[in-house]
């Protein structure tokens, strides 16, 4: 089994570290990074965007000639990472004896790590694997989107250090990913879309752990916010006159549905799950 240690400084260093480690060949353009690899320790590409100290993307298309155990240290910026698996599978442990969590293909995991224990990382050799990871800053003294950092914060943190969900993977989360591929291959456009996906995709993240009940509302809530986004783009009109109804249908809708939810499991003494 190949042993590495990755060292989570600025994006530069990931990169660099990661070519160290596998050999290859990386070009950078921006933000953005793409390290092409055809070695003896694997075949494939690691490719990467950062979007300044907002939220970072990575996406890894490998296949590896032995088992590898990647140690990545803790960072002080506590990142939380979104992590979504295309193909294959990556095991994960907290340190060199903490429990060992698989994540399989169409699954979806969320890991935080702000203890001194590093993460580990585990791939089998001779499969392909196919995974991408986002990643959310929530050192709110060192980012510039602090409010959206908080509510990431709030939900997948806790008082340990270690957070670890597995689960199935949303639907309308693989759409959105199908929606990157299908992006320019390089450009301003690219940028801007690319960060509006992403950005999307951690909304639904935050709702689906938020309010999962309120998940069979979600297509006509969306649906409304998508046909005024277009009519903002049309139009000149005083588009606050035309939000607000919308918007206050939307609180009235959730606040309903939460106060039927509470009297609902009220009788069984069970609390909402926050």
């Amino acid at each position: 089994m190949k042993k590495l240690y990755l060292n989570t400084g600025s994006f530069d260093a990931v990169f660099n570290n990661l070519k160290e480690n596998f050999g290859g060949h990386l070009l950078s353009n921006a933000n953005e990074y793409r390290l092409t690899i055809k070695s003896k320790w694997a075949t494939g590409s690691i490719s990467g965007l950062r979007f300044e100290k907002e939220m970072s993307y990575l996406n890894f298309d490998l296949t590896f000639s032995q088992d590898v155990n990647l140690s990545i240290e803790s960072n002080s910026l506590a990142p939380v990472f979104f992590a979504y698996c295309g193909k294959g599978n990556v095991l994960h442990r907290f340190g060199a004896n903490g429990a060992l969590k698989g994540l399989k293909e169409q699954q979806s995991g969320i890991m935080s790590n702000s203890s001194a224990i590093n993460s580990v990382l585990y791939f089998e050799s001779h499969k392909q694997i196919q995974f991408s990871l986002i990643a959310i800053p929530t050192n709110l003294n060192a980012i510039e989107n602090a409010d959206f950092a908080f509510e990431v914060k709030k939900r997948f943190t806790n008082e340990s250090g270690n957070y670890l969900y597995i689960g199935a993977e949303n639907p309308k989360i693989g759409e959105k990913f199908q929606e990157l591929k299908a992006l320019p291959k390089q450009g301003r456009v690219r940028y801007l879309l690319m960060k509006n996906i992403l950005r999307e995709i951690l909304e639904m993240e935050i709702a689906q752990h938020s309010y999962n009940y309120l998940t069979p509302f979600e297509p006509i809530l969306n649906f409304a916010a998508k046909k005024m986004t277009e009519v903002k783009k049309l139009s000149e009109i005083n588009f606050g006159h035309i939000v607000a109804p919308v918007l206050s249908f939307k609180r009235n809708l959730q606040s309903r549905i939460l106060k039927e939810k509470y009297l609902e499991l009220e009788p069984y003494n069970q609390k909402l799950a926050s």
